[in-house]
């Protein structure tokens, strides 16, 4: 539950159309519900703003649609990431109106609605390897209700298709830069724009790049200020963090 659900159960409350019984029975696991096998977190939309999102690698099919199950009851939307395809196939059949991103290895409950939060967030990247970390950035963006623009392939082996960009990238209220190989793109995009700009690093690259080692430590050793940089391919950490900011921005 967050912020928008709770009011809309109290205007209910007060207008006679939900019991103070039945409204109980809905708040009776806020703090969290014990399926046994895990602890569902639904008090973390109202203590952070950001709901509970399912990490899907190393969990059994039927654990997921169990949880899908019990967020889904009391959440508008759930998103589940790190959902490989072969454990989508076994799940999207209890879930009619899911929607799973191969790319992204994504999966969402329901429908993604329109933005509901001012202030936008542009994802680029180096290459177009980089696209599924991208992606799993820009559904997590999407479905915490912000509005995000994309600039892919503008890496540094052709500046230029960068630099024709700068008016796009004005418009952000925060840049979330994904790179492979070397990871330079972040610092040259943190040495033009004011806004924050937060790198991903991908584990693109050939073997001195060490599964993206290389990328992170170059990020982290950048001389552009104003740059945070994330875990390597964790393009839902550079979303939550991006959103975090432009949600107390819009406040």
């Amino acid at each position: 539950m967050n912020e928008e659900t709770i009011k809309a159960l109290l205007e209910s409350v007060q207008q006679g159309s939900c019991s103070p019984a039945e409204a109980l029975l809905q708040l009776k696991d806020l703090p969290y519900e014990d399926l046994g096998f895990a602890r569902l977190d639904h008090h973390r939309g109202l203590r952070t703003g950001q709901s509970e999102v399912i990490f899907c690698q190393g969990k059994q099919p039927e654990h997921i649609i169990s949880i899908l199950n019990h967020l889904g009851a009391k959440a508008k939307n759930v998103l589940a990431t790190r959902l490989d395809p072969e454990s989508a196939e076994k799940i999207l059949p209890h879930f009619p109106s899911a929607h799973y991103d191969a790319q992204a290895r994504c999966l969402l409950l329901r429908p993604l609605e329109d933005p509901t939060i001012s202030g936008k967030i542009l994802i680029m990247t180096a290459g177009t390897a980089d696209l599924p970390v991208a992606q799993e950035a820009w559904l997590t963006a999407r479905y915490m209700g912000h509005e995000v623009d994309t600039l892919f392939d503008v890496g540094v082996a052709g500046i230029h298709r960068l630099l024709g960009q700068r008016e796009l990238m004005e418009k952000a209220e925060v840049l979330i830069v994904v790179a492979g190989m070397e990871g330079a793109l972040a610092s040259v995009v943190g040495g033009l724009v004011e806004q924050p700009v937060i790198a991903v690093p991908t584990s693109v690259g050939y073997g001195a790049h060490f599964q993206g080692l290389a990328a992170l430590l170059s990020m982290l050793n950048s001389c552009a200020s104003g740059i945070g940089v994330v875990n390597i391919d964790n393009g839902f950490g550079a979303a939550s963090l991006a959103s975090a900011i432009v949600r107390r921005i819009s406040r």
